[in-house]
């Protein structure tokens, strides 16, 4: 029996391998469109990015106003949300400018009747952190200093709906806006050109 012969491949003479890369003009065209495109892309990325936190910041607010109407029907007590100046102090306190909430607030149960919050008579249920660099939340009259939540769900805010404009530098055409009505529960509303957030007094 034969033995197989190994043949080893090899190249036609003559012939020539084309192990040719990109040539200096074909880089330079490759980078001038990749450029092109990156600058395209940049602006819409930037838009995606802070329509992203407007939204965070404005989720992180709803729940937390879902959180305080579940205890406060859980616990049978009346549960609020203030304002504060210094909500990550080691007693923190409400507080704060008018109708801004930018600072951060605090939630508790109310363990003596009033709406301030008081470490010996009250329990702290949850803290609010300040907004993002770029945001502002403001509120109208309604919720001005803070949101009270009934054993039953409702709000103590004397028949009024309370409003949160959640905004950044680009205005109440892409601002949003939580309605709490007096019975309780709280409603996203997105602002647009042709309906706007008053960013400055929701009402």
């Amino acid at each position: 029996m034969s033995t197989p012969i190994a043949h080893r491949a090899h190249t036609r003479p003559g012939a020539r391998r084309d192990l040719r890369g990109f040539s200096t003009v074909e880089l330079m065209i490759a980078l001038t469109i990749a450029s092109i495109l990156m600058t395209a892309a940049a602006p819409s990325m930037g838009t995606f990015v802070r329509n992203n936190r407007l939204q965070s910041e404005a989720f992180a607010l709803l729940r937390t106003m879902h959180f305080a109407r579940s205890e406060a029907v859980k616990r049978k007590t009346r549960v609020v949300m203030c304002r504060s100046a210094n909500p990550t102090a080691a007693t923190p306190t409400c507080g704060g400018n008018s109708y801004t909430w930018t600072s951060g607030y605090l939630v508790f149960a109310s363990g003596d009747g009033n709406n301030t919050y008081d470490p010996a008579n009250d329990v702290l249920l949850r803290i609010g952190l300040p907004a993002g660099s770029g945001l502002t939340v403001r509120t109208n009259s309604t919720s001005n200093n803070n949101l009270e939540y009934n054993s039953d769900g409702t709000t103590n805010e004397g028949g009024g709906t309370a409003r949160f404009a959640v905004c950044d530098g680009r205005g109440g055409d892409v601002g949003r806006q939580i309605d709490v009505s007096p019975v309780g529960r709280p409603a996203l509303n997105q602002g647009s050109p042709g309906s706007p957030i008053n960013c400055t007094s929701p009402a």
